[in-house]
């Protein structure tokens, strides 16, 4: 199988991975995360006039009609960069959202508009005790005219306190936890009724808990009893975009643990001639390439038709990043010592955005036990 990129995949990597290089040093970051919105709009501004946010999206959209190793290939120097913006967010989910579940018309109207860098999204879908079950939706969304009206709560949005508009997972029919019966509605980010409290998380991002109170939703997309279909193979999506920039930030962690233990002076010679830390800097290049591996297995798979098979391909690519990314943060914090963890060193806030890619959308035990559910990777028949 051939894993070579086209020369325009080439060129998209080069330019990201300069752009990154040039903007993204890490005292940047911080001014970056001190902004109102926790992230740079002139980023973002950057980010639309290089077509970074067209990436996903058909020509006729303003979009590049590149697909997932595209993504992948932004995605990953994301994470190399420890970026804040809401990428994930607007273009994977939001994005992926518009592209899988609205109308023409639909699609016409806004994705021109996030290609520019002109509107924000976020998915609303997280809900109290509903874990990592996308079908445990209790907020409501009833008939009103030719409208619909929002009620309910949603936690843990991304980038929902400053998104210009959200897509909701909301129940038209059924009790909760029921696979059908659920829609997915667009919702102004300012409108009457719609209560957000913003936050950091622990790995430098924004976040938001967010209230609905008979909120009056902008448009339906697709089936307002079908919108979980589309919502899983978006999350696939996004925990292949996830894994892609969890394969950056072990990247990063290993260069700077490598220099590190190149510099670090004990009883006259630099740690890295200590043949117990080789080893471990060695376990930490298996680790990474084990990841990497199954990156791009995650990312041709997460274009299957087949839900069966996309979910069993991400879910051994999610177990897969939970364990090399905890193993190569672990190995980069200790052999920092004690420096690892401060506020003032890159490395920690590197392992903390990995801890964070473990339990968005699932956690090791929960992909590993959906694997198991399904007869493994390649399914109960074989």
């Amino acid at each position: 199988m051939d894993f070579d990129l086209t020369d325009e995949q080439r060129l998209l990597k080069d330019s990201v991975e300069r752009l990154i290089a040039d903007r993204y040093d890490f005292e940047s970051r911080k001014r970056f995360q001190a902004e109102p919105d926790g992230w740079s709009r002139a980023n973002w501004a950057q980010f639309a006039e290089l077509g970074l946010l067209a990436v996903p999206f058909a020509e006729e959209h303003g979009g590049m009609a590149g697909g997932p190793v595209e993504t992948m290939i932004v995605m990953e120097a994301f994470g190399r960069g420890l970026v804040v913006e809401p990428y994930l967010a607007t273009v994977v989910l939001g994005g992926g959202l518009l592209r899988h579940a609205a109308s023409e018309e639909q699609r016409a109207e806004l994705l021109p508009r996030l290609v520019a860098g002109e509107l924000t999204l976020a998915f609303a879908h997280v809900e109290r005790g509903s874990r990592y079950d996308l079908a445990d939706v209790e907020t409501r969304a009833r008939r009103d005219g030719d409208g619909w009206v929002l009620s309910g709560e949603k936690g843990v949005v991304l980038h929902g306190d400053s998104a210009d508009k959200l897509v909701v997972t909301a129940r038209v029919s059924g009790e909760r936890r029921d696979r059908s019966g659920i829609g997915l509605f667009l919702v102004d980010g300012a409108a009457a009724g719609v209560s957000r409290r913003g936050y950091p998380t622990q790995d430098g991002a924004r976040a938001a808990e967010i209230s609905l109170e008979n909120v009056r939703a902008e448009a339906v997309l697709g089936d307002p009893e079908g919108g979980l279909g589309p919502a899983e193979r978006v999350v696939d999506e996004a925990i292949a975009a996830l894994c892609a920039e969890a394969v950056g930030l072990m990247g990063e962690m290993q260069d700077l643990t490598v220099e590190y233990i190149k510099t670090r002076k004990q009883f006259g010679q630099p740690i890295g001639s200590f043949q117990a830390l080789q080893h471990r800097a060695a376990d930490m290049v298996v680790a990474s390439e084990q990841a990497r591996s199954m990156t791009y297995f995650a990312t041709m798979m997460s274009a299957a038709d087949d839900p069966a098979e996309r979910a069993r391909s991400v879910s051994a690519a999610k177990v897969q990043i939970c364990r090399s990314g905890r193993s190569v943060g672990q190995s980069a914090v200790q052999m920092h010592g004690g420096v690892g963890v401060t506020m003032e060193y890159r490395v920690g806030h590197y392992f903390k955005r990995m801890t964070a890619i473990e339990t968005l959308f699932g956690d090791a035990d929960f992909h590993l036990a959906r694997l198991a559910e399904s007869g493994g990777l390649f399914g109960a028949a074989a």
